[in-house]
């Protein structure tokens, strides 16, 4: 789908009175630290893809655990 397949005759346009209002919001990082024994070869294959070797390891862990909580929601609902 373009840009203009898409409708937005029902969305009313951002006047220049909404952009001087308008407010910058960050989200507070919601990420605590924490210590975690890893296997040195696990520990360098993520380092081996760069320098955001932590972040790497963080989104792992995380779809890790929203895949456990998707199998564990389907076991309650089966």
């Amino acid at each position: 789908m373009s840009d203009d397949d898409i409708g937005t005759s029902d969305i009313p346009p951002l006047t220049d009175d909404f952009f001087e209002k308008a407010q910058l919001r960050m989200p507070e990082a919601s990420a605590g630290t924490v210590s975690v024994s890893v296997d040195f070869e696990t520990l360098a294959w993520f380092q081996s893809k760069g320098d955001a070797a932590e972040q790497h390891m963080a989104a792992a862990l995380k779809i890790y655990a929203e895949a456990q909580r998707n199998v564990i929601g389907e076991r309650r609902s089966a």
